[in-house]
């Protein structure tokens, strides 16, 4: 599929109607699915963002000693119990999470509201990944942080605004960059865009979350920004973690700078 085609299957439209937001259609069979799951390498494509500690956060949560497989290779539970459940069709696979969230009152709830929304983020890049670039290396910018103002990312950007899943958009950034695609998918917190600047062919994929006052896990709402892209030349690469870093050191100053794939490191947007 080229960055021109709308996303496929009915997890376009994750977090409404009632629909599961951690339960996405993937035009891809289980088997490709399960490869992208129990290959170390497989799953830095899609899991999370570069950063020193990936790797490591991918040994612990896929690869402990207590994670177990189904014997027919359509169930992953992870060693904290959240399940992967694989369930082929005609037309793909449907990939969901379970996860063992805690009752509402626990002191716990709260706390595992945030992992739910990694998850949301995570299986969407995995959509991605399959669908749109499975045998391709991904570079990635990631921050988050609170803004200055106390603005929403998405508003700020004018993203609010942009249509249903599948739906064209086109967004000047902050700085002048000029992004254009389809809607990913949206839930009550996040907003994924394809972005046709972010690859030399096909598109990439930019995630916008917003992180809700949370009491006991964080005392300030915040903002945070995955943009994933592809097969950039460096000049081009470089213009996309510039453009972030300079909205990151406008609006959030007191954030962490950009953190950005090991290619950049010595040519790093300057903080």
């Amino acid at each position: 599929m080229n960055h021109s085609s709308a996303p496929s299957g009915s997890s376009g439209t994750v977090g409404k109607d009632g629909a599961n937001p951690l339960s996405v259609h993937i035009n891809a069979d289980a088997r490709q699915i399960w490869v992208m799951l129990r290959e170390p390498a497989k799953v830095a494509q899609w899991h999370g963002w570069d950063y020193d500690g990936l790797a490591e956060e991918i040994r612990l949560i896929f690869f402990s000693p207590g994670v177990v497989e189904g014997q027919d290779h359509r169930s992953l539970t992870l060693e904290d119990g959240d399940t992967f459940l694989l369930e082929p069709g005609p037309d793909g696979t449907v990939v969901t999470v379970e996860c063992g969230v805690p009752e509402p009152e626990s002191e716990m709830a709260d706390w595992y509201a945030d992992i739910t929304e990694g998850w949301i983020s995570f299986l969407q890049q995995l959509r991605f990944a399959l669908e749109r670039h499975p045998n391709t290396d991904r570079h990635t910018a990631f921050f988050a942080g609170t803004p200055a103002d106390g603005s929403a990312l998405v508003d700020r950007l004018g993203a609010g605004s942009v249509g249903e899943p599948g739906e064209h958009y086109s967004l000047t950034l902050p700085g002048g960059q000029e992004i254009t695609g389809r809607v990913w998918f949206r839930t009550e917190h996040q907003l994924g865009l394809t972005v046709a600047q972010y690859a030399e062919h096909g598109d990439g994929l930019l995630i916008l979350a917003e992180q809700p006052l949370t009491e006991g896990v964080r005392d300030e709402p915040s903002s945070l920004v995955i943009a994933s892209t592809y097969a950039l030349g460096a000049k081009a690469l470089h213009g996309v973690w510039d453009g972030w870093e300079a909205v990151r050191r406008e609006h959030y100053p007191d954030a962490d700078p950009l953190i950005t794939s090991a290619l950049g490191r010595a040519g790093k947007p300057a903080t």
